[in-house]
C-alpha cells in the first residue's frame, strides 16, 4: 500500500478522484534515467546510448527500462544485479535534471480544492516519494501507490482499484491522467475515465490505441479545464 503523504479534499468519503501518472506526465525525468542507465552500461564497458532511446524504453517500470538498455547496448549481464545496481545510481541522480513540466504545479493548486489527488506509478515508491518531497507537490496528493507496492505495476488495474477504494470513489468519479499506452491500457481496465497529456514522452505509444473517446491535453495549463 502507498502511504498517505498529506491530507486532502474528500478523505473518507465519496469523491471525485484524479489519479496521476509521475513520469511524462507531471515531471520530464527523461535525463536523470538516461543518465543513470547510461552510467551502468559504461561500467560494463558499453556504448552509451542517446537520451531519446532510452526515453523510449520507460513507462513500465525499472526492471524492463534495465533489460531494454542492456539489451540495446548489446550486454549480457546478470539482470538482478543490474537492475539493482541501477536503481543505486539513479538514486544519486533523482533530481539533477528532473522538473516540473511547465504549468504542473499552476494546475495543481487550481485541482486540489476540487477533487482528491493521488500518484500512481510505475517507479519505485521510495524515489517516487523523494522526488515528490523534492519537488514540493507532495501536499497535493492524498495516497501515492509506487510500482514495487503489493498491487504491482500498471497496466494491471489493482493499483488504481485500490485508490478508488480509499477514496469511496467509482468509474464514473475517477480520471486517470498520462501520457502513455500503460495509463491508457490502466483506465481501460479499471473501467474509469482517461485523460491523455499530448506533450509527456510516452504519448506516441498511445496513439495507435486512442479511439477517440478519450480526454488530451497538450499542456499542462490545459487540465484544470479539460478535468
Amino acid at each position: 500500500m502507498g502511504r498517505a503523504v498529506a491530507a486532502g479534499p474528500g478523505a473518507g468519503s465519496a469523491a471525485r478522484l484524479i489519479v496521476f501518472d509521475l513520469d511524462g506526465t507531471l515531471i520530464d525525468s527523461s535525463r536523470d534515467l538516461a543518465d543513470s542507465a547510461n552510467a551502468l552500461i559504461v561500467e560494463h564497458r558499453g556504448q552509451p546510448l542517446s537520451v531519446d532511446a532510452i526515453t523510449a524504453m520507460v513507462g513500465e517500470g525499472a526492471p524492463l527500462l534495465v533489460r531494454r538498455a542492456l539489451k540495446a547496448a548489446g550486454l549480457d549481464i546478470d539482470l538482478r544485479e543490474a537492475l539493482s545496481r541501477f536503481l543505486e545510481l539513479y538514486d544519486e541522480r533523482l533530481l539533477v535534471h528532473t522538473r516540473l513540466y511547465d504549468g504542473t504545479r499552476e494546475a495543481l493548486e487550481t485541482l486540489a480544492p476540487r477533487a482528491t489527488l493521488a500518484i500512481l506509478t510505475n517507479k519505485p515508491q521510495q524515489p517516487t516519494e523523494r522526488i515528490l518531497e523534492g519537488l514540493a507537490i507532495a501536499p497535493f496528493f492524498l495516497w501515492v501507490v509506487g510500482g514495487d507496492t503489493p498491487h504491482g505495476r500498471k497496466p494491471e488495474p489493482a493499483g488504481l482499484h485500490h485508490l478508488m477504494s480509499l477514496a469511496g470513489a467509482g468509474t464514473a468519479d475517477t480520471v486517470m491522467v498520462g501520457d502513455s499506452a500503460i495509463d491508457l491500457r490502466t483506465a481501460r481496465a479499471a473501467g474509469t475515465r482517461l485523460c491523455l497529456v499530448r506533450y509527456g514522452f510516452g504519448f506516441r505509444t498511445a496513439e495507435p490505441e486512442l479511439r477517440g473517446d478519450e480526454l488530451v491535453a497538450d499542456n499542462p495549463s490545459d487540465l484544470p479545464t479539460i478535468l
